[in-house]
């Protein structure tokens, strides 16, 4: 199991596990989240956006060019910034920390 810490933009901390290979827009949202991932990962929208934990962000993949571009239009975006549709869990992110933008909204709830 694929332990992760998402901090709410109030401070609260939320932890989940999931199973390597999971995807981790799947992972935040059944973990309460308001990412709505409008786009079911089609990278056509932000609403997915997270800010990866300083320490953990070299740990992934390089964001793609079209994922860039995506991130181009979140609001909030910082220099750890990256769509959680586009993040799926390994072993070797057990631990990862995120924090979700205050200006994150899930609005299918």
């Amino acid at each position: 199991m694929v332990k992760v810490r998402f901090e709410t933009a109030d401070g609260n901390v939320i932890e989940a596990e999931a199973e390597a290979g999971e995807n981790l827009l799947r992972v935040a949202q059944n973990a309460g989240m308001p990412l709505e991932g409008t786009c079911e990962g089609q990278m056509a929208c932000s609403t997915c956006h997270v800010i990866v934990g300083a320490g953990w962000f070299g740990k992934l993949p390089e964001a793609s060019e079209e994922e860039e571009d995506m991130l181009d239009l979140a609001a909030g975006v910082q220099r750890t910034s990256r769509l959680s549709c586009q993040i799926n869990l390994t072993e070797d992110l057990d631990g990862l920390e995120l924090r979700i933008p205050a200006e994150s909204h899930d609005m299918s709830r």
